[in-house]
């Protein structure tokens, strides 16, 4: 999966950066997904999905052309993302997760230095002060969206917040940075590039050296019983009941 945040703080143009670099990127025959913090309560007013939840642990609607399921319960950016279908995810807020790079929009006149974590890939603001240490291009949301979507489609790239450190570095953060930087690739992230893929329902979960290693000796332990296991590339497949 791909991802790129969008990051700044309140009234500085995130959510209609989001919308103008989904419209480009669609435009682009790519299927767009998008996740948003949100700081208030998440409702409906005076709707029957309402009074569902009031009473639920989980409730769903479904209509004729879209679904919607609500939970209880504050679930992390990882477990949401699990959900998406497509390739490419934009991420409007979460500006402490440290797994994607990110582009940062500011209001006139506000310092960047706050919002800059080694992350960002493009700023968006006519008005900035203190630019001389900036390294990434300063563009307008509106007048420069092809440019923003081409870096966006360029860079993207989601790490699985594991920091099992067989990267090398202590943290997907640290990976992250270098990423962003060109210095190394998503390639290095041997927990999404393990020898062992496991997939649910066709999305593939990310698996630590440790349990890529625990899964790799238990099945191959087990299949070298059966009679007839030569050793070689295995699949296994298992249908949900």
């Amino acid at each position: 999966m791909k991802a790129v945040g969008i990051t700044g703080y309140k009234n500085s143009g995130k959510t209609t950066l989001l919308i103008n670099l989904a419209k480009e990127l669609s435009k682009r025959r790519i299927q767009i997904s998008s996740v948003k913090h949100v700081s208030c309560k998440l409702d409906l007013p005076g709707t029957d999905t309402t009074l569902h939840r009031q009473h639920a642990y989980q409730a769903a609607a479904v209509s004729d052309d879209e679904s919607a399921i609500f939970f209880r319960e504050s679930l992390s950016l990882e477990d949401m993302l699990s959900y998406m279908k497509s390739d490419f995810v934009l991420i409007e807020g979460f500006k402490s997760k440290k797994t994607f790079p990110k582009i940062v929009c500011l209001k006139p006149n506000e310092d960047p230095h706050d919002l800059l974590d080694g992350l960002e890939i493009c700023i968006i603001g006519s008005s900035i002060n203190s630019v001389d240490d900036i390294k990434v291009p300063v563009l307008d949301k509106e007048k420069d969206i092809v440019m923003i979507a081409d870096i966006a489609e360029e860079k993207a790239f989601k790490l699985p917040d594991l920091n099992c450190g067989a990267c090398g570095f202590d943290t997907c953060y640290e990976l992250a940075k270098q990423i962003v930087s060109g210095n190394r690739t998503i390639q290095n992230c041997k927990s999404l590039y393990s020898d062992i893929q496991i997939k649910v329902k066709g999305q593939v979960i990310p698996v630590n050296p440790f349990v890529s290693k625990l899964f790799r000796n238990t099945i191959k332990g087990m299949l070298s019983a059966l009679k007839g296991f030569e050793g070689g590339d295995v699949e296994i497949k298992i249908e949900e009941e």
